[in-house]
């Protein structure tokens, strides 16, 4: 189990939200693999996106999708917790006024080497329409 402290948890935090708002495909594929475990996974909506390639298209397609037209950034409501290995907060779509578009409750499963081994989002605000 690693040891997480709070200034780690919010690095760990800090880092997911900007991997989901990276422009720049080779910074996004690096912090990628300094995050996930080789064989980590994100379970969405009922898809799995699992290991460094699957999860690389997945956050290059949100990120094309809802960042890159300006319409949004990735940010988090300020609700991190942890538990031991669990590292969980609240992730959003938030337009520039500061509107919240959309929101999912996140936890990570952190491995003894500190990377996700298992991210789950479960969406608290539906994007409207």
């Amino acid at each position: 189990m690693p040891q997480i402290t709070q200034q780690g948890t919010a690095g760990i935090v800090a880092r997911y939200l900007a991997v989901w708002n990276e422009q720049d495909p080779g910074s996004r594929r690096t912090a990628i693999a300094g995050l996930w475990a080789p064989d980590g996974a994100e379970l969405v909506e009922g898809t799995q996106f699992r290991g460094h390639e699957e999860l690389g298209a997945r956050i290059a397609g949100a990120y094309h999708e809802f960042v890159a037209s300006g319409r949004y950034a990735v940010t988090a409501a300020s609700d991190v917790a942890r538990h031991d290995d669990i590292v969980t907060f609240t992730i959003q779509l938030t337009a520039p006024g500061g509107e919240v578009a959309w929101a999912a409750r996140v936890f990570l499963l952190l491995g003894a080497d500190g990377l996700i081994r298992e991210d789950c989002q479960l969406t608290v605000k539906p994007l409207a329409g």
